[in-house]
């Protein structure tokens, strides 16, 4: 699989997000110290890294989400 292809049938319900994620995998890949494959390939990372990263991504939308729910002002 190229980069920016995946085997996922999720469907984002607002299409443009997609870069905002990719841009955030990134980020949060970086601020871990993990590299990301160029080629987008991720067969040869470690679970445990790709999992770390994920994990990260998900915890910074949940803080998002509640910072917009309380009023306050997103990072």
């Amino acid at each position: 699989m190229g980069a920016g292809q995946s085997r996922s049938s999720n469907q984002l319900v607002v299409p443009q997000a997609n870069q905002a994620l990719e841009q955030l995998k990134y980020e949060v890949a970086q601020e871990l110290g993990i590299q990301i494959p160029q080629d987008g390939y991720y067969g040869y990372m470690a679970s445990r890294d790709t999992g770390a990263i994920g994990g990260h991504i998900t915890r910074r939308l949940v803080q998002i989400a509640e910072q917009a729910i309380s009023g306050g002002a997103v990072r």
